[in-house]
């Protein structure tokens, strides 16, 4: 792990420099800002879109309905920017070369792998956060106060959700030369992972498990238990990060 740090400082800087940490945080945001307008401005559109020939009869939207559209776009849009962040991240390094050069110094390929994935980490963290806190604020103003520790707690989980995916397509990154074979398996995954889902007996063992208790958490409500689910995705961010370095260690760069 030798030169670990500075190589994740160096990875941090990377983030900042190529826009990626800006980027995400930005439109991480206006997705944060734009699921309760959505939520409270989409029963009035349908109605307008309608007119008198088709008569809609919505129920409000309510604060619960803004989180359900919060973490269906935070889910569904963070999937795929974790996959983006991670494809190309030991794979495009191997294929230029700068992989040889960088671990030529003191560096080992463990602490260059963790530097890579904490680096990733960090910036789908900052996204998450900002789009929490504009979720948060908006459904303030636009439905009710909900509990902060609860929305903080809510984020830490989705967050999680987020890496995992990039976890596994981080494996790929480090199995391939191809950024775009890297983000199939990720892909893959994600599919794969969401068909388990729909087996009970597997399903809060799955990184998908942590919808449910994220949920309640930002409502302030009883829900599904949260240490079976953060157990599994802890489990499984760890087992693809230990396959990353298997794969990863005696390859020649």
């Amino acid at each position: 792990m030798a030169g670990a740090g500075t190589l994740l400082r160096k990875e941090l800087l990377e983030q900042w420099r190529t826009l990626r940490l800006p980027l995400v945080s930005v439109v991480f945001l206006l997705v944060g800002l734009g699921s309760p307008l959505l939520t409270r401005f989409t029963p009035e559109l349908l109605k307008a879109v309608a007119g008198d020939q088709l008569p809609i009869q919505l129920p409000p939207p309510t604060a619960a309905d803004a989180v359900d559209q919060l973490a269906k776009n935070l889910n569904q849009f963070g999937a795929l920017v974790a996959i983006l962040l991670a494809m190309g991240s030991v794979a495009t390094e191997k294929e230029r070369g700068t992989a040889a050069l960088i671990l030529a110094k003191p560096v080992g390929r463990a602490g260059f792998l963790v530097a890579k994935l904490l680096a990733i980490g960090v910036t789908l963290a900052a996204g998450t956060a900002v789009a929490l806190a504009g979720a948060w604020f908006y459904t303030l103003v636009l439905f009710e106060p909900l509990p902060i520790t609860g929305f903080l707690v809510a984020g830490a989980l989705d967050w999680l959700l987020l890496l995992s995916w990039a976890s596994i397509t981080f494996v790929g990154s480090t199995l391939t030369r191809s950024s775009v074979a890297a983000a199939g398996l990720g892909i893959v995954a994600l599919i794969v992972i969401g068909a388990l889902s729909a087996i009970p007996a597997l399903a809060p063992w799955l990184p998908t498990g942590l919808g449910g208790p994220a949920r309640a958490f930002a409502l302030g409500i009883p829900g599904p238990t949260v240490v079976t689910p953060l157990v599994g995705t802890i489990v499984f961010i760890a087992a693809a990060g230990s396959f990353a370095w298997l794969s990863f260690r005696r390859q020649e760069l």
